[in-house]
C-alpha cells in the first residue's frame, strides 16, 4: 500500500519531471517512488529509469572504455571508485546503448574543416580474423570525418572511405594524401573525379604532415586495443563509431591547445563527455546529479474516526 509523503521540489521523477511523489517501498535497499502524475514507479538511487545503476558509474566506465581500458579492467575501476562491481555483460550493454544515445546527438553536426585530408589503414583482428580499418582525418582540424572496416583492402573500401567522409564534411578536399597502396588511386579518382589532387608517399615523407600522421598512427595503435575480444563485425562496427565520437568531441588534444576536433571544426554540442550522454538521454527526462534530493518529510494524518451507528430502532 502506498503511503503519503511529501519530498523536496528538487527530487523529481525520472519520467515526467513532476514533484508530485510518494514513498513506495524499499527494495534491496533502495526506496521506491510512486508519481501521482504519470503513474510509474521508479528507484531513488540517482538511476536512469529501467535501470539500478546510478548514471555516474555508467558514465566512469564509458569514458574508462574510450580512453583504453578493457571491459575487465573497467569493471575493476568502477568497483575501486564506487564498491560497486557490474558484470562484464551490464557494461557491454550500457556501451551499446548509449553509442547509440551519442550517435543521435551528434548526428546532425556539420564541421567545419579543411581542404587537406589524410587517409590512412590499420590491421585489427575480430574473433581471429584480419581485418582493415580505414580512417581519414582533416589535417587541419584533426577531424576523424570516417571510419570503414572490411575485411578486404581494395578499391572498393577506398571508395567508400571517400564518400563517407565527403557525406560528412558536406564537400570535397581538394587534397587528399594517401601512403602508396594502390587501391587509393582508383578509390579517390571514383569518389571525387579530378576535383581533388591525391598525393602518395609513406608517412615519413608527405611535405609537411610527418608529426600528424606519426601521431594519429599511434592513435589508430590504441584504438585496436579497446577492440580486443570482439566476436563480430557489426559488433566492432558499433564499437568504432562510438570510439569515432570519443575522439572527435571528448578527446581534447594537446596538439590543438587542448581543445577537441570538434571546437577546432566549430561544433557546439549539449554534451561535453560520456557522463553528460548518460545524464541527458535523448527518451527520458534529464537528471540532475548535482543536486542532491533533500530529506523526506512524513505528513502525519490522524487516523479517521470510525462511521457513525445507525440508529437502533425497537
Amino acid at each position: 500500500m502506498v503511503s503519503r509523503y511529501v519530498l523536496a521540489e528538487d527530487f523529481k521523477c525520472k519520467y515526467c519531471g513532476s514533484n508530485n511523489l510518494w514513498l513506495y517501498c524499499r527494495y534491496k535497499g533502495s526506496q521506491r517512488f510512486y508519481c501521482r502524475d504519470c503513474k510509474r514507479k521508479f528507484a531513488g538511487n540517482f538511476a536512469l529509469p529501467k535501470m539500478r545503476s546510478p548514471v555516474r558509474h555508467v558514465g566512469d566506465a564509458l569514458q574508462s572504455y574510450f580512453s583504453g581500458m578493457s571491459l575487465n579492467e573497467v569493471r575493476q575501476n568502477i568497483e575501486q571508485q564506487h564498491s560497486y562491481s557490474p558484470s562484464v555483460s551490464t557494461i557491454y550493454r550500457w556501451l551499446n546503448r548509449f553509442i547509440r544515445e551519442a550517435e543521435h546527438k551528434v548526428r546532425d553536426t556539420r564541421p567545419n574543416v579543411g581542404d587537406t585530408w589524410i587517409a590512412d589503414e590499420t590491421v585489427i583482428k575480430i574473433n581471429g580474423k584480419k581485418y582493415w580499418l580505414f580512417d581519414c582525418i582533416d589535417a587541419d582540424t584533426r577531424f576523424l570525418l570516417a571510419s570503414h572496416l572490411s575485411p578486404n583492402r581494395g578499391t572498393r573500401e577506398a571508395r567508400a572511405l571517400m564518400e563517407k567522409a565527403a557525406e560528412r564534411a558536406g564537400k570535397a578536399p581538394k587534397v587528399v594524401m594517401t601512403d602508396k597502396l594502390a587501391a587509393y588511386l582508383d578509390g579517390i579518382e571514383l569518389a571525387f573525379g579530378a576535383d581533388s589532387e591525391h598525393k602518395q608517399g609513406s608517412p615519413f615523407d608527405v611535405q609537411a604532415n610527418t608529426n600528424l600522421i606519426e601521431r594519429f598512427q599511434g592513435t589508430l595503435k590504441d584504438r585496436t586495443k579497446v577492440l580486443r575480444g570482439l566476436k563480430r563485425p557489426d559488433t566492432a562496427h558499433r564499437f568504432i563509431e562510438g570510439w569515432l565520437i570519443h575522439y572527435n568531441y571528448f578527446r581534447p588534444h594537446t596538439s590543438l591547445k587542448g581543445k577537441t576536433p570538434a571546437e577546432k571544426a566549430g561544433v557546439r554540442l549539449s554534451v561535453n563527455d560520456w557522463l553528460d550522454v548518460v545524464r541527458q538521454p535523448t527518451d527520458t527526462a534529464t537528471i540532475d546529479l548535482a543536486t542532491e534530493p533533500r530529506p523526506i518529510l512524513r505528513l502525519h494524518h490522524p487516523k479517521p474516526s470510525p462511521p457513525a451507528l445507525p440508529p437502533m430502532w425497537m
